[in-house]
C-alpha cells in the first residue's frame, strides 16, 4: 500500500546542465526535496542517469552552502566522474559495510513503488548500492508513474556475453523477448561491469515477482532492472510544477 501527499511547489530545471560543471545559480525543486533529509555524518549513494544527476547537483549545492559534510558512494563511472568534479567526497564501495542514504531516478513506477530501473545500465551497482542503504528514495516525473510496469519502457536486462545466443534463447522461451542494446555507432553497450544490456518486453498481466524470480534463476542473466522492494519514498515532480511524495506503508 502506498499513500501521496503534496510537500511543496516548485519548478525543474528546463535546460540540464554539464554534469563536470558546478550549477551554482540553478534550484531543482525535485531535487532538492530528494535530498532535504540528508544530515552531517551520512554516507550517501548517489545513482546514475540524467535524474539522479540532478540530485547530485542538489546535494553538492547543500554542501556548499549549508556546510554539509557527507561522504558519498557513486553507482557508475560517469556519476563517479560528476561527483568527482564537484568536489564531494568519494568513497569506494569495497570497503562500505552499510549506506544512510540513497537517492536514485526510474524508469517506471507503479502504484506498490515497485520500479523499473537501468536505463543507463548500471542496475547491477544500484541494487547493491540500495540493498545496503537504510533509506532509499527514487525521484521521478508524472509521465513515469504507470498502472503496471512494462507499460512504457523496456525491462532491461544484464548478461553475460559469453553463451549470448544461447542465454537469449532461454530467455525467449521464458517470454522475455528483445534485443542487444548498442550505442549510437551500432557497438554492444557494455555496462561498468563489463556486461551485455537486453532490453526485453515485459508481458502485459505477468506478476512482477514471478518475473523476477525467473530471471534470477536463469545462468547468464547477471541481474535485471525489476526493483520491486528497494523504494522506501518515490519523489515525484508533478507537470504542474507540484512535488508529490509516495510512501512505502510498514
Amino acid at each position: 500500500m502506498v499513500v501521496s501527499s503534496s510537500l511543496h511547489r516548485g519548478f525543474a530545471l528546463s535546460n540540464q546542465p554539464s554534469p563536470h560543471l558546478p550549477a551554482p545559480h540553478l534550484t531543482d525543486a525535485l531535487a532538492d526535496a530528494a535530498v532535504a533529509d540528508i544530515q552531517s555524518g551520512m554516507v550517501v549513494g548517489l545513482g546514475t542517469g540524467k535524474t539522479a544527476s540532478r540530485g547530485i547537483f542538489a546535494l553538492h549545492r547543500r554542501v556548499r552552502d549549508d556546510g554539509l559534510d557527507v561522504r558519498v558512494v557513486a553507482t557508475s563511472h560517469a556519476t563517479e566522474t560528476q561527483a568527482r568534479a564537484l568536489g564531494l567526497k568519494l568513497i569506494d564501495f569495497h570497503s562500505v559495510e552499510s549506506l544512510d542514504y540513497l537517492f536514485d531516478g526510474a524508469d517506471e513506477v507503479d502504484p506498490d513503488l515497485r520500479m523499473i530501473k537501468g536505463r543507463g545500465g548500471a542496475m547491477v551497482r544500484e541494487r547493491l548500492v540500495a540493498i545496503a542503504s537504510a533509506r532509499r528514495v527514487y525521484m521521478v516525473g508524472e509521465e513515469k508513474l504507470v498502472d503496471h510496469l512494462g507499460q512504457r519502457s523496456a525491462l532491461p536486462l544484464a548478461i553475460h556475453y559469453f553463451g549470448l545466443a544461447s542465454i537469449r534463447k532461454h530467455l525467449s522461451d521464458l517470454g522475455f523477448n528483445g534485443v542487444v542494446r548498442r550505442t549510437m555507432t551500432n557497438e554492444h553497450f557494455l555496462t561498468d561491469q563489463g556486461n551485455l544490456v537486453v532490453d526485453v518486453t515485459l508481458q502485459h498481466g505477468i506478476d512482477p515477482a514471478e518475473a523476477a524470480a525467473q530471471l534470477d534463476s536463469t545462468p547468464g542473466v547477471v541481474d535485471h532492472g525489476l526493483f520491486l522492494t528497494e523504494a522506501d519514498e518515490v519523489v515525484v515532480e508533478m507537470k504542474d510544477g507540484r512535488i508529490e511524495r509516495m510512501m512505502r506503508q510498514e
